[in-house]
């Protein structure tokens, strides 16, 4: 069974990966969006450690809404968005429970991502974080491991598509042959929720 602390490992792991990836994301994000994706998330996911070192919440739910919560609020750009509206709707979905199996959290984070899709108008192929998040979902029923090699294929998979959705999709077909910049963050956080299951 999977606790709050649990969570809060995946979240401290997932800003530690972003800290490290800031620049990668930033240099993916510069020729087909604002070359801000890196800096804003380091901003955000700084926010969610920092808070819950400060008051750590008592329940899996209670941590993802918290992290939903301050990514909506110090995020910039349309990631703050998605990714809070993916953490607070898990985290909703995940109930009070002081405890989760791995079938509620796979179940739990398919909420999420709908979520997300509904926010941002996203479909799998659309060249957007969904292109990850989707096919993580799916392995999740088999296990974390699995989860994080299906999102960094479907970032990578992002590489020769035609942006449909967000700035990119401005760029037409000059946004072929970039690998999209949500899809290699999401999959650092479905990467993190794996390294969490690890420890």
């Amino acid at each position: 069974m999977l606790d709050a602390d649990f969570f809060r490992r995946w979240l401290t792991a997932a800003a530690a990966s972003v800290d490290r990836e800031a620049e990668r994301l930033t240099a993916l994000d510069s020729p087909i969006g604002d070359a801000d994706h890196g800096s804003n998330l380091q901003r955000g996911f700084t926010a969610v450690t920092a808070a819950l070192e400060k008051e750590p919440p008592a329940t899996p739910g209670a941590v993802l809404t918290l992290a939903g919560r301050l990514l909506i609020s110090t995020v910039g750009g349309a990631s703050g968005p998605l990714y809070g509206t993916l953490l607070r709707r898990t985290g909703k979905a995940l109930g009070d429970a002081p405890e989760v199996g791995e079938a509620q959290l796979a179940e739990a984070l398919r909420t999420g991502v709908e979520a997300v899709m509904t926010l941002g108008g996203a479909a799998p192929g659309d060249k957007t974080m969904i292109d990850a998040l989707v096919p993580a979902v799916d392995a999740l029923g088999d296990s974390f491991a699995a989860a994080r090699t299906a999102a960094e294929r479907g970032a990578e998979a992002t590489i020769p598509l035609q942006a449909r959705k967000g700035r990119a999709s401005y760029l037409g077909e000059r946004s072929i042959g970039h690998q999209d910049p949500g899809a290699t963050s999401a999959a650092l956080l479905v990467a993190a929720l794996a390294e969490a299951a690890d420890e």
